[in-house]
């Protein structure tokens, strides 16, 4: 019952090879003199040929009996067959029933029956057998991979902050409370404090991919309450300097997937076109201007509604950053321009379907930093614990947050968000 090969690792070649393949038996076809059954595994399908004048009787009723989507482990003899898939067959000598599956199915894993988004998120577990979900999982394993090797190239270490926090990154309202034993504690929405602070703390370039919380209650195709945050910062680079390694991480990504994934982009049906750098730098007035001339009501000073999001994002029509932002529509920690402090240097990232990331220079003063807290209506005694690390030595830094999912959903064109999570979480879905 040990497991010798994976499905794409059986060839031709290995003919009259005994091997043992596991899995789920995806399809049972009994034409009488021979019965084909389809065993798959997470690398793809192997047909299993039983010939009723010479198969075992004991192993044709183990597969007469069957249920689809049970797991099954089948020992055989490699057989060369140029109209099977592959150009192979497996006849078996054992198979073994390793799980029994129930009928009716919860949803159907073969393509030929289709089945809504909802239900196949309430059956993850049946809906990650499917080939095209599998895929996604597959390259997002990779892209994810990609973004590690990357910033390790380019000298980032890898940290880990903490997800439950005593007060809010960026104030506002849009928190999880939770009860951490006496006291209110909340989920983090960002890493952004704490990966400030391994700046003050000598570590120079970080980076983090991890969840972060929003407890914002949207309900988009773009949106989710629990999201997975690609994070660096870095000391000694300002806004410019992040920005040309956020667009070359994004090209190294698509020319990772690209080269590494065609199978899994060939199931999908999908061609990734690998972006050109430098992307496009927008400024945000001319961005406004763009909405204000495709009809959008827009003043200066507004933050971008997704109808200008879709407006400017058609005009450029490829990847695309909007810079120069104005000072009060960002966080305290973005760094204003010295000679125009109306103006901050704050970038956001943008696929023309919508905004992937968000960064800026940040402030490095203590007390221009406290002053931004309090002209934000923040108390500032309750950012202590950050501010503090700003009165014994911060160098100037920079970074970004990108989203793990819309970076992933965009590079494949994908329309809802909850494809591309195992287990989404936004204002209805809290299970499985």
């Amino acid at each position: 019952m040990i497991r010798t090969h994976y499905s794409t690792q059986i060839t031709p070649d290995m003919n009259g090879s005994s091997i043992t393949v596991c899995g789920w038996a995806h399809e049972i076809r009994d034409l009488g003199g021979i019965t084909f059954l389809v065993v798959r595994d997470r690398e793809g399908p192997v047909q299993v040929t039983l010939f009723k004048k010479t198969i075992d009787k004991n192993v044709l009723e183990i597969v007469r009996g069957l249920s689809r989507e049970s797991v099954v482990a089948v020992t055989g003899t490699v057989k060369k067959e140029a109209k099977a898939p592959n150009g192979y067959e497996l006849v078996p000598t054992a198979v073994t029933v390793l799980g029994r599956a129930e009928s009716p199915l919860p949803m159907d894993t073969t393509g030929k029956v289709d089945a809504d988004l909802d239900t196949r998120l309430d059956a993850r577990f049946m809906d990650t057998r499917r080939p095209g979900t599998q895929a996604i999982f597959r390259i997002r394993h990779l892209m994810l991979k990609s973004v590690r090797d990357y910033l390790a190239r380019e000298g980032f270490v890898e940290i880990t902050t903490p997800k439950v926090v005593a007060t809010a990154t960026e104030g506002g309202t849009a928190l999880f409370p939770i009860t951490y034993f006496e006291r209110e504690a909340f989920l983090n929405q960002s890493p952004q404090l704490f990966k400030q602070l391994m700046m003050s703390g000598g570590l120079d370039r970080v980076f983090e991919i991890g969840p972060i919380f929003r407890a914002e209650e949207h309900d988009t195709r773009k949106h989710l309450n629990e999201a997975t945050s690609i994070d660096i910062e870095a000391s000694f680079l300002d806004n410019e300097d992040v920005m040309v390694i956020l667009e070359n991480l994004v090209k190294h990504v698509y020319s990772s997937v690209a080269e590494d994934e065609a199978r899994h982009l060939k199931t999908l049906g999908i061609e990734v076109k690998v972006p050109k750098t430098p992307f496009k730098r927008v400024a945000y007035d001319e961005a406004i201007d763009i909405a204000r001339d495709h009809g959008e009501k827009i003043e200066w000073g507004d933050d971008l509604t997704t109808e200008s999001e879709h407006s400017i994002g058609e005009t450029i029509g490829e990847h695309y950053f909007i810079v120069d932002w104005p000072t009060k529509i960002k966080p305290f920690y973005a760094q204003p321009y010295e000679n125009k402090p109306e103006i901050c240097r704050a970038f956001d990232m943008m696929h023309p379907r919508m905004e992937l990331s968000s960064g800026a220079q940040r402030v490095h003063s203590y007390e221009t930093l406290r002053s931004r807290i309090e002209a934000q209506g923040l108390n500032a005694d309750s950012f202590e614990f950050y501010l503090k690390a700003f009165r014994f030595g911060m160098p100037p830094h920079a970074g970004w947050g990108l989203g793990a999912e819309r970076l992933l959903m965009t590079m494949l064109g994908i329309d809802n968000i909850r494809e591309v999570v195992l287990f989404p979480r936004d204002r209805k879905r809290l299970s499985p």
